[in-house]
């Protein structure tokens, strides 16, 4: 996983599986962010993503759920086809912005 700040922004690229083997990895390290560096902006690249389960889907909807109250946003971009299906039925882009691809950032 690849992180980077920019201002409130933080950048988090992430490869491989998120599932319940390191979804809450990916939890604390988003909320510590959040916590101690006054981040209100979480974008999360999904270009290397192969696989996501419930765990990983329940974490994006909780980080989404934690910036609401403080104005902050959660967006999620370059998300595999396959994977977008998966969101689309857990109703994701409904409530979260989903950007097709960096360029639109």
């Amino acid at each position: 996983m690849k992180k980077k700040i920019e201002r409130q922004t933080l950048h988090l690229h992430i490869e491989g599986e998120l599932d319940m083997k390191n979804a809450n990895e990916l939890k604390s390290l988003i909320d510590a962010e959040i916590d101690k560096k006054g981040i209100k902006t979480v974008i999360l690249h999904m270009e290397d993503l192969r696989f996501i389960d419930s765990s990983g889907l329940g974490v994006i909807l909780g980080r989404y759920k934690k910036l609401l109250p403080i104005g902050g946003k959660l967006k999620i971009t370059n998300v595999p086809p396959h994977l977008y299906k998966i969101m689309e039925l857990s109703g994701l882009p409904k409530i979260i912005e989903f950007i097709p691809d960096e360029t639109a950032l």
